[in-house]
């Protein structure tokens, strides 16, 4: 995954052209040239190493109060949440942390340009590079939610518990 923590002109540029007032770190509108997918982060990266590693990689990603924002094409906010709750899953979805979606009428923060000194606050994880830059729809997203879904299944060392088994409390060892 190519990442680059600083925004160049051109992203800056297509940043600016969601809101009236942009400026570094500000809170900018959703739905005209972005919509944002915010994820918990650890599932918002599983999210973002499925789309590297086996899709087509991702827009831009910023990291905010423990939530991971991937930006997304607009529209995707309406739409995400109508697939993920689509009922020919058949429970597939049901480990799917909650995915809040930002889209029109709604605002999201965005990190400033460069990285801030300490690190605080909202930082870029793949800063906008240029003025038109690609953007995932919801069923790539959806897309890769099920499948860091599932490899979170598979990750899960607790396994339904077997009636039989023979449990020993080892807490009050020496």
């Amino acid at each position: 995954m190519s990442s680059s923590t600083r925004t160049t002109p051109d992203g800056t540029a297509w940043l600016a052209s969601a809101g009236t007032y942009p400026h570094g770190g500000a809170v900018l509108p959703c739905g005209a040239a972005f919509d944002v997918v915010s994820a918990p982060a650890l599932f918002g990266r599983r999210m973002l190493d499925r789309l590297w590693e086996d899709g087509p990689g991702s827009g831009p990603v910023a990291v905010f109060r423990g939530r991971m924002l991937l930006f997304a094409a607009p529209g995707t906010a309406q739409r995400l949440p109508a697939l993920l709750a689509w009922e020919e899953w058949g429970g597939r979805t049901a480990s799917i942390p909650p995915l809040l979606c930002h889209g029109t009428g709604d605002s999201v923060t965005v990190p400033p340009p460069a990285p801030a000194p300490g690190g605080s606050g909202a930082r870029w994880l793949i800063a906008p590079d240029t003025r038109e830059p690609w953007l995932p729809g919801p069923e790539v997203l959806l897309w890769s939610a099920v499948r860091a879904a599932r490899a979170t299944a598979r990750l899960s060392i607790s396994h339904p518990a077997d009636q039989g088994a023979k449990v020993y409390d080892v807490s009050r060892r020496r």
